[in-house]
């Protein structure tokens, strides 16, 4: 492993210490957690493509949120993935029903969906701006192959 992708690493998981990292976190985590279970709260559990589809998109954001509260250095690469998971929840009932899906349906998903579009467009931006933060100069292999270079 390069010497700058172990000290990236050290410094995404510094940053997913912060308490914004870990709300935002738990919030992706809760957002996750409740599309997985949507059908069934808001009654719309009868629209099998539905509910399979918020099931699977809410699993896979929760285990999305966990693998950054448990390994933000490992996992940030991934954070694009929340949007794009909030935007398919906004338009699911209209791709899969047209104007046919009942209005729970339509207005659980584009609550939930806009939010999952909000954590993730949050998260990515903490991302890149975790990116453009200097860094202090890294120690060890780079200043050895310099000093040993004539």
């Amino acid at each position: 492993m390069r010497p700058d992708t172990a000290e990236t690493r050290q410094h995404y998981d510094e940053a997913a210490c912060r308490a914004g990292f870990q709300a935002l976190d738990g919030l992706t985590l809760l957002a996750g957690l409740y599309l997985a279970i949507s059908p069934w709260v808001a009654q719309f559990a009868v629209l099998a493509r539905l509910s399979f589809s918020n099931l699977v998109t809410g699993l896979a954001l929760a285990a999305l949120a966990f693998g950054f509260a448990a390994a933000y250095g490992r996992t940030h690469g991934l954070s694009w993935v929340a949007p794009v998971i909030g935007v398919w929840t906004i338009v699911s009932p209209w791709v899969m029903y047209g104007g046919a899906a009942p209005a729970t349906a339509v207005w659980s998903n584009v609550v939930v969906g806009l939010w999952i579009v909000l954590m993730g467009l949050a998260a990515a931006g903490i991302t890149a701006s975790a990116r453009s933060a200097p860094r202090p100069r890294v120690s060890g292999l780079r200043e050895r192959a310099t000093r040993s270079s004539p």
